[in-house]
């Protein structure tokens, strides 16, 4: 029996997410960028991965200061990308192929380019004065408080016209919004409307515990590891307990009053991005419970790079712990951090062989799961020379760290084309000669290829519905080797995954019943009597009967 992930309201629920980088999809025009136009162009590809929904990283008018994270017009498309027509019809095919439509909703800042901050900047008693967050220097001229941008330095900027600091957690060109004014939240919601009545399904909230800061603007304390002298992150934000400028308490109401829009419109979904550092969980349990906030959250927690059993157990143990009645999107890689295949594949590993495991647990996880492009090609880390990067966060923290478009080039369709099929003109990222060998078309013809694995593993997967709405049991394991229970109704399932490079074997204890092997793709473990034996990078799925 093949299943949705979730029907009616609930379609979100148990959902297989496709995130395109529009940028670096598909350039329609020639001039280096991809556009929506292009996204509409290989909507095919998206739906023939079997997922259920595409979530789209910015496309807004934008100066691209921070790639389109600094919004000027929040219900514009920029002409890079094309035009509110090129929208339509996007989500048009998109719908017609089966596919929801989520879009990125950048609410915590704007760009200075913004109207609203234009017009916030010019006095101190205009009718927007108070949109953004302003304060007064010391005495001594520093700035209000020690908050720090994520973007490196401090996280305000001085203003010679209103004589005043605003707040940026990122860019200084991206000032923060100022949350305590409801004539802001009731702008931004406005805003959220706009693109609903356009038939958007769903919404990716970018940042979503930075909305809110302390009215009071109180310093935040150091880490406890700061403090000891253990520190050695490459960026100084990491150095604080950041109490004061996000995760204030005040943001649940208005999280409330979005999920409230939401639900006018019916059949809608939402995620939101938390990075809360040891507190991540503590607030997607906040974000989702009740049924009146976020659908669902997602963590940094599968994003870096630690690989191991030990550590997944712990990250689905430490879920189903803090989040009781809310709901987890699970990602390996984003266009934020370094791709899943560099970070997990050791020296000596095969890159494809880590590709063909991780689909394969990402898919078996309790939680919907958020696929990033070219993940389903087997990518690598693009490397970039530091004349061509364009990621400002890169830039500016050039060596130690090198910033995100290693993880933004284009995407690979064909691998005899110049410019791998993506453009007819020189791509606003370069494209890595590596990645060409991983095209789409040529691993369409490949059985064995990443490509077919993905599509063959989200396949059998619409065919078991406790891998997507069962509940989960860990199992307790020794060494490299994970394994849990999924269970929904009637059916239970055991799931085993061998991180090791080493062969491992799994005791399979009497009291779970008997076990049958599930013809899942790439599964080659077997049953032998009381154990599972697994080959490295191997994994197992059985069903108890």
């Amino acid at each position: 029996m093949t299943q949705q992930a979730g029907s009616g309201a609930d379609w979100w629920r148990g959902c297989v997410i496709y995130q395109v980088y529009p940028r670096s999809f598909q350039d329609s025009t020639g001039d280096g960028s991809g556009d929506l136009a292009g996204i509409t162009r290989r909507l095919p590809h998206i739906a023939s991965l079997g997922v259920d929904a595409v979530w789209l990283s910015p496309f807004f008018k934008s100066p691209m200061a921070d790639m389109g994270y600094d919004v000027s017009d929040y219900c514009a498309v920029d002409p890079m990308f094309g035009t509110l027509a090129d929208f339509d019809a996007m989500i048009s095919e998109a719908h017609r192929l089966g596919l929801k439509i989520i879009i990125d909703q950048v609410l915590s800042h704007s760009s200075d380019k913004h109207p609203w901050f234009v017009e916030s900047r010019s006095s101190r008693d205009n009718p927007k004065a108070d949109w953004y967050v302003w304060a007064q220097p010391k005495p001594d001229g520093t700035a209000p408080n020690n908050w720090l941008s994520i973007f490196g330095g401090p996280g305000w900027e001085w203003d010679s016209t209103r004589k005043q600091y605003y707040q940026h957690n990122f860019l200084a060109s991206q000032p923060d919004l100022n949350f305590h004014n409801p004539e802001v939240q009731d702008a931004l919601l406005e805003t959220v409307r706009f693109w609903l009545d356009r038939g958007v399904d769903g919404f990716r909230l970018d940042t979503v515990n930075f909305y809110v800061h302390d009215k009071w603007l109180r310093d935040n304390p150091p880490l406890a590891k700061s403090v000891a002298g253990e520190n050695e992150e490459a960026n100084p934000y990491e150095y604080q307990d950041h109490l004061f400028d996000k995760t204030r308490p005040e943001n649940i109401a208005f999280l409330e009053r979005f999920r409230a829009l939401l639900d006018e419109y019916g059949n809608r979904g939402s995620v939101g991005e938390v990075g809360d550092g040891e507190r991540s969980l503590q607030t997607v349990a906040a974000y989702t419970s009740g049924g009146d906030k976020l659908h669902m959250c997602y963590t940094f927690d599968l994003l870096g790079p630690k690989f191991s059993a030990a550590h997944v157990h712990k990250c689905i143990a430490d879920f189903e712990a803090a989040v009781t009645d809310g709901w987890v999107c699970w990602a390996f890689s984003n266009h934020d951090v370094i791709r899943h295949v560099t970070r997990w594949t050791r020296p000596g590993c095969d890159p494809e062989a880590v590709a063909k495991f991780s689909i394969a647990l990402l898919a078996c996880l309790r939680g919907s799961i958020c696929i990033y492009q070219g993940e389903e090609l087997g990518l690598e880390e693009a490397e970039i020379a530091f004349e061509d990067l364009r990621d400002p966060y890169g830039i500016r923290f050039w060596p130690g760290y090198k910033g995100r478009d290693g993880c933004r080039t284009p995407m690979v369709w064909e691998a005899q084309a110049e410019q791998g099929g993506f453009s007819d003109g020189k791509p606003w990222l370069p494209i890595s000669a590596a990645h060409r060998a991983l095209a789409v078309d040529r691993q369409q013809r490949d059985a064995e290829s990443v490509l077919c694995r993905y599509r063959a593993v989200l396949a059998a997967r619409r065919t078991l519905p406790a891998l997507i709405h069962g509940s989960i049991t860990l199992l307790e394991t020794e060494g490299e080797v994970l394994a849990f229970v999924r269970e929904e109704g009637a059916e239970r399932m055991l799931c085993v995954f061998n991180f090791s490079e080493k062969a491992a074997s799994l005791p399979v204890p009497a009291r779970l019943g008997g076990l049958s092997p599930v013809q899942f793709p790439g599964a080659l473990g077997e049953r032998e009597k009381d154990r599972i034996t697994l080959a490295p990078l191997d994994y197992f799925i059985g069903r108890f009967v």
